[in-house]
């Protein structure tokens, strides 16, 4: 079993991932966050660092994908490799922050990597405003995140509202975040797994 929690910046994931890994007793699998080499210098001139971050995205969620695909675990993993493309590289392309060339490399390179990977069983997308996105990055105090625009959250709100609707590649489980806060209330913690179950026992059946 492959699960995926997929979200914007702030919307709770790798907490959802913590919670879910241990109710399961699943491994979980993070983002490349603490060690990533380009997050600080793309968040002070996303321009130039655009390009480098993303490929270094993919890469990093390649060979986490190889690593699900050979286990014999059941597995969560905390965003995709859809989303680098979908989202993230697409939006810094519509915001004038990548080159159409290294857009269309980055687009090229995804597409040859994607031909070779499964997607998840089961895709959980956390949807959340802007205000609780700004509340949760403002709780965690990454230094780096600290210069993050509004406009920027919102734009990446669009484009996950856009891939959603259009995601057929498998399950799907939507939570609203707004009203869920699994992290510090139990009984929200168990709404998140009742609904997850009957998704996983739909996959079986």
């Amino acid at each position: 079993m492959h699960i995926a929690v997929v979200g914007n910046i702030g919307a709770g994931k790798t907490t959802l991932t913590e919670l879910l890994a241990k109710n399961y007793n699943w491994e979980a699998m993070f983002e490349a966050v603490d060690n990533n080499p380009y997050l600080e210098d793309f968040y002070s001139d996303m321009k130039r660092w655009s390009f480098n971050l993303q490929i270094y995205f993919l890469n990093s969620r390649f060979q986490q994908i190889r690593d699900i695909q050979r286990s014999n675990q059941s597995i969560i993993q905390d965003r995709t490799i859809y989303e680098d493309a979908y989202i993230f590289a697409e939006n810094l392309h519509e915001m004038g922050l990548m080159t159409s060339r290294d857009y269309e490399n980055y687009q090229s390179i995804f597409d040859n990597i994607t031909a070779y990977i499964k997607p998840p069983d089961l895709l959980i997308y956390l949807k959340a405003s802007v205000p609780t996105l700004v509340e949760n990055i403002q709780r965690r105090g990454r230094e780096y995140e600290a210069s993050i625009r509004l406009d920027y959250l919102q734009k990446l709100n669009e484009k996950y509202d856009k891939w959603i609707k259009s995601y057929k590649s498998g399950k799907l489980l939507i939570l609203d975040k707004d009203k869920l806060d699994f992290a510090n209330k139990p009984d929200d913690l168990s709404i998140v797994i009742e609904s997850i179950e009957r998704e996983i026992n739909g996959l079986f059946k």
